[in-house]
């Protein structure tokens, strides 16, 4: 057995990227120059770290247990710490030795009654309702992208699905009149830099997209600093460079002539969609910003590892407001569909809802037990398509739970737990009655927003990043950490 420098650095980088710390595993690979190493990071499955750990603790222990003679002792399991700690390792030894000495010589006095009972091994298998399970004819898988798929998005107009990988491109796939099982064709976005005066790939994630309200348009942000505006039919149509680090997040206005993006840089910016040109650039986080939506076609809110909220406005030199009160990095932000109520959610496990006219938070949602990665807000209530249905709000959470809670008087509604792993992403069908979760479990999940039951599987062959739904609610998307990507067809 052998390895190299390299193949340890990917596998820690593997491990951050997989456990939520993005930005740890930003620059723990940015000093490895993982990204000059020659591993395919779609062959490498997930939790390869933790799973060769365990592999070398059984050997360890089998080390011990072992005699010299082939006998096997029993023995306590050890902690990953006590393994590599040779004082331990040898007390072990001389325990289970001293142990097996009085056995014999207890053994010995008994007259040969071995004592030996019978174990009962069963346990109660998990109760699944095989028909929930997405049949596979109903999952086409699409195959093309090397490297993790971490986000998705369905054009709002028709069924192209775009999506955006570690392998430095974005992906468009043609889901129209397509029939579940048969491949699609595919239209790939390379991002590339200028270097020495020719194009190179940028060897850099993809982080995020989004369409423009009319369908028209995709843009990409990238771990390479750069944001791209692309036509549908692949062509790359601008470069927006003003960021000094990488772009976490993007998102166009409901109006489609601006795009908003957030960097590691610690800044914002809003970008003239026509021309490229930065209009403004808003200093204000303390320390790298990692989301931001849009209040209307020109204010806005960002959040940080810093802990704060801003609310910014097209033209103001400070920001409307900030809202303080998150004790750990504020991960993700999202206003509700009328633009008065703006959720944030944290790594300090809990969710809070603010309002503009207030400066302190109208609810301190807590209920997690682990950080929360991601929020949505239900497609329902004043403002909406669905104007009769309540507003409801989606918490996404690395404790493998989803909960959906009841605004107005900020109560859980009902908490989600058929996911084993950390739930990445969280997606409301069009008509507001569904709601699709996506899981490191593999697994696809979708539920009766009302009742809070489970409506249909689906499990892929990779850690799910990112889930989201096609215009007409009857297609899910998915986004896999083995570069695959999925479309679920829920049509009769």
């Amino acid at each position: 057995m052998s390895f190299c420098s390299d193949e340890v650095n990917f596998l820690v980088y593997r491990y951050l990227q997989e456990s939520g710390f993005v930005h740890s595993a930003y620059l723990f690979g940015i000093e490895s120059h993982i990204s000059q190493s020659n591993i395919n990071g779609a062959v490498v499955p997930p939790a390869a770290l933790l799973s060769i750990i365990q592999k070398g603790l059984q050997y360890t222990e089998s080390e011990i247990s072992i005699g010299e003679d082939g006998s096997e002792r029993t023995m306590e399991c050890m902690s990953l710490i006590d393994a590599v700690m040779p004082d331990m390792v040898e007390s072990r030894k001389q325990a289970i030795a001293k142990s097996n000495q009085v056995k014999a010589e207890t053994s010995s006095a008994t007259n040969g009654d071995d004592g030996a009972h019978p174990v009962d091994n069963h346990t109660d298998a998990m109760e699944v309702d095989s028909a929930m399970d997405i049949p596979s004819s109903k999952a086409t898988v699409l195959r093309g992208h090397e490297s993790e798929v971490f986000i998705c998005a369905w054009n709002p107009t028709n069924d192209l699905l775009a999506s955006g990988s570690g392998d430095s491109t974005a992906r468009i796939w043609n889901m129209n009149d397509n029939n579940s099982g048969t491949s699609a064709s595919q239209l790939v976005l390379r991002h590339c830099i200028q270097k020495d005066g020719t194009e190179v790939p940028s060897n850099k994630d993809v982080t995020s997209l989004d369409w423009v309200c009319d369908g028209t348009l995709l843009a990409t942000g990238s771990y390479d600093g750069f944001a791209r505006i692309w036509s549908i039919d692949g062509r790359l149509v601008n470069t927006l460079g003003q960021h000094k680090g990488p772009i976490f997040a993007l998102k166009w206005n409901k109006r489609g002539n601006y795009i908003l993006s957030a960097g590691v840089d610690k800044t914002t910016i809003i970008w003239d969609a026509n021309t490229g040109s930065c209009t403004q650039q808003f200093p204000f986080h303390t320390a790298p910003a990692l989301d931001v939506d849009w209040q209307n076609n020109t204010t806005f809110a960002s959040c940080s590892t810093d802990m704060c909220i801003h609310v910014c406005r097209l033209g103001d030199i400070r920001p409307v407001k900030t809202f303080q009160g998150h004790t750990n990095e504020v991960n993700a932000i999202k206003w509700d569909p009328q633009g008065q109520l703006l959720a944030s959610c944290s790594d300090d496990m809990t969710l809070k809802i603010w309002s503009m006219k207030n400066d302190q938070r109208v609810h301190d949602l807590q209920a997690h037990s682990k950080e929360i990665y991601t929020i949505k807000w239900s497609p329902t209530g004043g403002g909406t398509n669905n104007p009769n249905q309540n507003l409801i709000l989606a918490s996404a959470s690395f404790d493998s739970t989803v909960r959906l809670w009841e605004v107005e008087r900020g109560t859980c509604l009902h908490t989600l737990t058929k996911h084993t792993e950390p739930v990445y992403s969280v997606a409301f069908s069009p008509d507001g009655k569904y709601i699709a979760s996506g899981s490191f479990d593999k697994c696809v999940h979708i539920w009766n927003v009302q009742t809070g039951s489970l409506v249909h599987s689906y499990r892929g062959t990779g850690g799910i990043f990112e889930v989201c739904w096609n215009h007409r609610g009857d297609k899910v998307g998915a986004s896999a950490s083995d570069g695959s990507v999925v479309v679920l067809d829920l049509r009769k």
